[in-house]
């Protein structure tokens, strides 16, 4: 039994209700314990070597109090658990998803700036944590305000084609199925292609766009082959669209919960994370809840995902 916690990130803004109840939810169709953290920042005055030998009292935390009092009337999961955290919240977000089933938090918390849509911290977050990041965006990005896992909403997930990741497939029929919802896998294709030629070369034979949608059609539903073996229970639909992928994401995100994302696969030499610049863009203007989800580790690519 996986007995990892769903993390909720609280800090008493108005983005964390939001991704509480939705943490909430999240907890409740995993059986999982609920993981509530609260990170505060430094001050200018604050020693690190102060904070260290006095552990903040989750207890004494008014942030948590409010959060007490909110799971009270909902009624929450089977468990909970409260933990205060001193320091940098973009370091200290990713290591509280490092024994985490999901990592959940706002969009934008204290921290932000009223005219940015996505934090740091959030962002920082989904670009670094081990598992699974779940950024839940305020009422009113352009889609009416819904409660977290408001019925009949499908899953949506964005796949690319030409490198699909299993991880971000996994997690997306996984959720459908905890969720009895459809899944709608959507791949994006360019279009209208572009060709360079030289002054006296022939111009190319001009593309098929039918023949490009059949040709990837017959790619996803390939991919998706095994993943449908696993949730013989999910009804999984396939949209090959001409366009930007970020735009048909952030499109689909308007009748969506959520939309999964894979995190940009590490390709340099150095050890850093970077998010892709599709999903970076759905981070910023979705309308539901994204799910950023880490590639599989190589050992791990050949198996499934829970």
């Amino acid at each position: 039994m996986n007995t990892q916690p769903v993390v909720a990130a609280v800090d008493g803004s108005d983005d964390s209700p939001r991704a509480l109840e939705w943490a909430l939810d999240a907890a409740r169709r995993r059986g999982a314990p609920l993981r509530i953290v609260h990170v505060r920042q430094y001050t200018l005055w604050t020693r690190p070597e102060v904070t260290a030998a006095r552990p903040p009292d989750p207890d004494a935390d008014p942030v948590l109090d409010r959060v007490r009092v909110h799971l009270a009337r909902r009624g929450g999961p089977p468990a909970v658990e409260y933990a205060v955290l001193e320091g940098a919240p973009g370091v200290l977000l990713p290591e509280a998803g490092a024994a985490a089933r999901l990592l959940v938090l706002g969009s934008r918390g204290r921290g932000g700036f009223a005219g940015l849509l996505l934090g740091s911290h959030s962002l920082a977050a989904a670009r670094d944590a081990e598992c699974p990041v779940v950024v839940v965006p305020r009422p009113g990005r352009g889609g009416e305000e819904e409660p977290p896992g408001g019925s009949g909403r499908p899953v949506v997930a964005g796949l690319n084609a030409d490198g699909p990741d299993e991880a971000t497939l996994a997690f997306a029929f996984a959720e459908a199925a905890l969720r009895g919802a459809r899944l709608r896998v959507l791949a994006a294709y360019p279009w209208p292609t572009q060709t360079w030629t030289l002054p006296g070369e022939m111009p190319p034979p001009q593309v098929d766009q039918g023949a490009v949608e059949h040709e990837n059609r017959l790619l996803v539903d390939g991919f998706l082959a095994p993943h449908r073996e696993r949730h013989p229970e999910v009804t999984a639909g396939i949209d090959v669209l001409p366009g930007d992928a970020a735009g048909r994401l952030v499109e689909a995100s308007r009748d969506a919960e959520p939309v999964v994302v894979g995190r940009h696969r590490r390709r340099l030499p150095a050890p850093a994370r970077m998010t892709g610049s599709v999903t970076q863009a759905v981070l910023l203007h979705a309308v539901s809840p994204v799910a950023v989800i880490p590639p599989a580790a190589p050992e791990e690519r050949s198996g499934g995902a829970g």
